[in-house]
């Protein structure tokens, strides 16, 4: 658009903006994921490294080069290497998706890669009489990511086309996400996948992978997505933010090279992008044996009657029943504005119009969904093809499809371009008016907070600083922090106070988790305890006077002989 004139190169720096890389928007509204030149190298680089790649590979794709595995794993990888790429139409593909297995045959490709439903594709789409000949001995890694990893997909097609040549550890399960590039953690060479079989109850009631015996058959499988890339940090942290153990379920995330340094113009979804010097990837997962198990977007799991149910695993099991289009099954939860709790929605694809046959498949889906689930669905919505919306790599979006659902859009033909346009716009404000209907609501809360702290705290400091008995005194305390806690609707629950030993000395290690630690530890400890607290808090008449009727032993914090002092004054009292 501009005047002609003449070319300047521009020399470009490492921490210049390479591109703006898109979210896929499975979850929400897509963000300008922001990438250096130096986030891309570093990912190309890490990538190479993990699978030891070289000018000798061949990498066939159809993966569009707007999508990041298409563009930064195939195109730029193959740029970065100097191998060969031989790159189809995406259409290409999906019209026939044997082309994709004939062309790895014909050039002897080496690499490849694409989202679980490719190779589900080759599963159920090609005739075996399509196969005949074909030799896929070259292929020595074809990573299968950008959506969930299905177990049984990963299972058929290495079964299906291992008589064709492929080899056992040739299917490579792999993570990545926009935010890192591309890429964030790869399976070691030479590894078949692996497929973890879990104990149901235990992990959709408490979020722990247990391993299940082999005659679980109500066992959930997750595929392992390999380990993290040189250079790169992986953590799972609860909603606190605080580091979980092996096998237990919580939010992944990650440091690396490749990080990116935030979303253009969007400061919000900045900020919650960020825990510290970690990036949240928005996926829930589990670490088992250095393996990283992704279970589900975190946006996505739906929460029932205190158990997490994944859409992932129902949405598969009923894209297996003939009537049903197998990858247009969208499951989630609305919440139901009477009972405040989630309903669980299915929304399935069909081109069945025989009413006998759509009311058998509704009860088709809603037995699998009592088997999976342990309890049936709300509603079981059988809509024409084309109404389960999608990203470009294949993923539902979810959140897209709720919308249509609680608009009551599901099968409606289109409307006009203009009246798009308008709800576009009328939509776009409903989720700035919650979030400032949040911001007020937790405004007054803290208000309220603040009000009800002012009330009680000068007569409970007044009575524990001039009645005579310490006895005395911890009972006001305990009764004024039992209080507060009742009146600002914080719910306390104890469990094994029948471990205190009552009658010797014992310590009390408490993690300080927040202000309120210490009013928990009153409300709940049944003897008198001794506080430890820093000196600082000594050095103010309000704070000192409270705490010196109590008994508190202050401790020096900085100054380090002074500190072993008063440990050992405290070790001896």
């Amino acid at each position: 658009a501009a005047a002609a004139g003449e070319f300047r190169p521009h020399p470009a720096k490492p921490q210049e903006t390479a591109f703006l890389q898109y979210t896929s928007g499975s979850t929400g509204q897509p963000k300008g994921v922001i990438l250096t030149h130096a986030n891309l190298l570093a990912n190309i680089r890490a990538m190479g490294e993990e699978v030891r790649a070289s000018s000798t590979d061949i990498f066939v794709s159809w993966l569009p080069l707007y999508h990041d595995m298409g563009l930064i794993g195939a195109w730029l990888g193959s740029l970065y290497y100097g191998m060969a790429l031989v790159l189809m139409s995406p259409l290409a593909f999906l019209t026939r998706p044997g082309r994709w297995l004939w062309t790895i045959h014909r050039h002897r490709g080496t690499i490849t890669a694409g989202p679980n439903f490719a190779y589900e594709l080759c599963n159920s789409k090609i005739a075996e009489s399509r196969l005949e000949g074909l030799d896929l001995g070259s292929l020595r890694l074809a990573f299968n990511g950008a959506e969930p990893v299905s177990a049984n997909t990963v299972r058929r097609f290495s079964e299906r086309f291992a008589r064709y040549g492929l080899k056992a550890h040739a299917m490579a399960p792999v993570y990545g996400l926009a935010e890192a590039a591309v890429g964030l953690a790869f399976p070691p060479l030479g590894r078949p996948p692996l497929i973890d079989r879990i104990v149901r109850e235990s992990f959709i009631t408490r979020g722990r992978a247990i391993p299940a015996g082999s005659d679980d058959h109500g066992a959930l499988e997750f595929v392992a997505c390999g380990r993290p890339l040189p250079g790169y940090q992986v953590r799972i942290v609860d909603t606190a933010g605080r580091e979980l153990p092996e096998r237990e379920e919580g939010r992944l995330e990650f440091q690396g090279p490749s990080a990116t340094s935030g979303y253009l113009r969007n400061p919000a979804a900045t900020r919650r992008l960020f825990d510290g010097e970690w990036l949240d990837s928005g996926d829930l997962a589990y670490i088992a044996a250095g393996d990283i198990y992704l279970t589900s977007r975190s946006k996505d799991v739906i929460i029932r009657g205190g158990r997490n149910i994944y859409p992932h695993e129902l949405e598969e099991a009923a894209g297996d029943i003939p009537g049903i289009r197998k990858g247009c099954v969208a499951v989630f939860g609305s919440s139901d504005p009477d009972t405040a709790t989630e309903r669980v929605i299915v929304v399935a694809e069909t081109r069945e119009e025989e009413p006998a046959s759509r009311d058998a498949l509704q009860t088709r889906i809603r037995e699998i969904a009592t088997d999976l689930l342990g309890m049936p669905p709300e509603e079981v919505i059988l809509a024409p093809p084309h109404t389960v919306l999608k990203t470009s790599s294949g993923e539902i979006r979810r959140a897209a499809v709720r919308e249509l659902f609680e608009t009551g859009q599901i099968g409606r033909h289109a409307r006009a371009v203009w009246w798009q346009l308008v709800h576009l716009t009328l939509v776009s404000w409903r989720p700035r008016l919650r979030s400032l209907w949040r911001m007020l609501s937790d405004a007054a809360y803290a208000a309220y907070a603040h009000v009800i702290y002012r009330l009680l705290a000068p007569t409970v400091w007044l009575l524990v600083t001039l009645l005579p008995r310490a006895s005395w005194r911890w009972e006001v305390i305990r009764r004024g922090a039992r209080l507060m806690l009742r009146l600002l609707r914080i719910p306390l629950s104890v469990d094994g106070l029948e471990h205190l030993p009552r009658q010797q000395p014992c310590v009390i290690v408490a993690n300080h988790a927040s202000y309120l630690d210490g009013m928990m530890l009153v409300a709940t400890l049944p003897v008198e305890p001794a506080f430890v607290a820093k000196a600082e808090l000594a050095d103010g008449f309000v704070a000192r006077r409270f705490l010196e009727s109590i008994g508190t032993v202050f401790v020096e914090r900085f100054d380090k002989l002074r500190g072993v002092d008063d440990a050992r004054g405290l070790v001896q009292s």
